[in-house]
């Protein structure tokens, strides 16, 4: 099984279009006064100063699927009728993770409390999508490697908590993913901190299928 990589600085580009839509404004649909906008492009501004990406990928195989069931290497495995399907042609899985470190979620719980409610939902809405984002950026990370050898990612990502798949399944990818190593806590209910921190599956196919 190959090593942990663990990415101590991720840049992407702000995922503007994405950070509009969560907060409920459809491009020409919506009618945003300037004012407004340029409110909201200040507070955009000011959470990526905040967010500190980081960020763990980890290619292993896949032991067997059966059932509802992916065995892993380790003895790990994840229960999910959908995953399953998801990797049905698949031999090798990629977890990742990635936070957007604590000074973001600090500045959030402060405005929250009344300092700035407005602020408060725009930065908590920059830092989920741009947090998802960061996915987005290690998945094309090993697709570059991949493509070397004619394979490449799946489309699709899956999340713990999300369908069938049980949110205590990130405690087994907290622990294959050394989460820990880039600032990532884990409570006894499965719950990652910083709150602003993710992980996902995918698996890996051969080009073209």
């Amino acid at each position: 099984m190959a090593p942990v990589l663990f990415f101590e600085s991720i840049s992407i580009p702000v995922p503007r279009k994405n950070i509009y839509r969560r907060l409920g404004f459809v491009k020409g649909v919506t009618d945003i006064p300037a004012a407004q906008q340029e409110e909201i492009e200040r507070y955009i501004g000011h959470a990526s100063s905040l967010i500190h990406l980081k960020g763990a990928g980890l290619r292993m195989p896949i032991t067997e699927i059966k059932d509802a069931r992916i065995l892993l290497p380790d003895g790990a495995e994840f229960e999910s009728r959908q995953l399953a399907r998801l990797l049905a042609n698949c031999s090798e899985i990629v977890l990742m993770g990635a936070t957007a470190g604590r000074e973001i979620m600090d500045a959030i719980e402060k405005d929250a409390t009344g300092a700035n409610v407005t602020r408060a939902i725009v930065l908590d809405a920059a830092a989920s999508e741009i947090v998802d984002a960061s996915l987005d950026w290690i998945m094309d990370y090993f697709n570059q490697s991949l493509r070397r050898e004619n394979r490449k990612l799946l489309g699709k990502r899956y999340s713990a908590g999300y369908g069938d798949l049980f949110l205590e399944t990130q405690k087994a990818m907290y622990r294959l993913l050394q989460l820990d190593r880039i600032g990532i806590e884990i409570t006894e209910s499965s719950i990652l901190i910083p709150e602003k921190s993710v992980t996902a599956i995918t698996g890996i196919k051969a080009q073209g299928s």
